[in-house]
């Protein structure tokens, strides 16, 4: 059984700050991909950012030069360090991580977080 859970969401004033952690547990997989993508009130889930085994980042668009993703591979922790926050980077966070088990590739998400950019 693979589990993420999510952390560090909150309430946060437009120009702020916040950082979400997911944790990832469980067993007998190896971890390719970790990422964070977002769904707001009446839209799609969108992916936000990713970073693979290598290191290697992509972002959206909307978040280049705001949000920085990272991983720290020991505890198996990937990170979201998103700044100059604006409201309509209002959604729940979800985490997720591609994962190979018995040589398939599966995809797992967390239970998401809750991210308010408001005054």
């Amino acid at each position: 059984q693979v589990q993420l859970v999510e952390s560090g969401g909150g309430l946060v004033q437009p120009g702020g700050s916040l950082r979400l952690s997911c944790v990832v547990s469980g067993s007998d997989f190896s971890i390719v991909t970790m990422g964070w993508h977002r769904e707001a009130p009446g839209k799609a889930r969108e992916l936000v950012a990713r970073i693979i085994s290598s290191g290697s980042t992509n972002y959206a668009d909307s978040v280049k030069d705001r949000f920085t993703i990272s991983r720290d591979n020991a505890k198996d922790t990937v990170y979201l360090q998103m700044n100059m926050l604006k409201p309509e980077d209002t959604a729940v966070y979800y985490c997720n991580i591609d994962a190979k088990r018995s040589g398939y590739t599966f995809r797992y998400w967390g239970q998401g977080t809750q991210v308010t950019v408001s005054s």
